[in-house]
């Protein structure tokens, strides 16, 4: 993912269904077909008409004419790691999938639950990728790093074998 910050994309639809594990535990980021170029100005408004992976989306991508930055793949970065620690649940399973229904709700404060099993620490880092301010949300770097050391204790995993 800092690769494409680094070229100036957001993906668009980052979740768990376009990442690919390979050989050696080589991860690798698919589907570029909703990715948008902010090279010249660092953002991009959505596309009313695009049609957007709702529940995977940060608000700002659901709400006509707002602002997108790399920050909106922040948010779906902490939906991908929902969808780690729940071995694959569908996010907000109480919420119909509708744009409407999903910004009411996320606008008044709401967040999905800590799932069972899922260490505090990496709750956490969930929550920091969907503050509702894009600028409060970590980037990237921080994301990797946070990531990193948390694998190094080995007593937040779960065995699903």
């Amino acid at each position: 993912q800092e690769y494409l910050c680094g070229l100036k994309f957001i993906h668009g639809d980052l979740a768990a269904r376009n990442v690919l594990v390979g050989d050696g535990l080589c991860v690798k980021i698919s589907d570029f077909g909703l990715s948008s170029d902010i090279y010249r100005r660092g953002y991009y408004r959505e596309d009313p008409w695009r049609k957007v992976p709702v529940k995977w989306a940060a608000p700002e991508r659901l709400m006509e004419g707002m602002k997108c930055s790399i920050k909106a793949d922040v948010w779906s970065f902490g939906i991908l790691l929902y969808e780690v620690a729940t071995l694959g649940e569908d996010p907000y399973p109480d919420i119909p999938n509708s744009t409407v229904a999903l910004v009411s709700r996320l606008s008044s404060g709401y967040r999905m639950a800590q799932p069972e099993g899922c260490s505090n620490r990496l709750y956490e880092l969930m929550c920091r990728c969907w503050e509702w301010e894009p600028t409060s949300r970590p980037g990237f770097t921080e994301l990797f790093n946070e990531c990193d050391q948390a694998l190094q204790d080995k007593s937040d995993y779960r065995d699903v074998a």
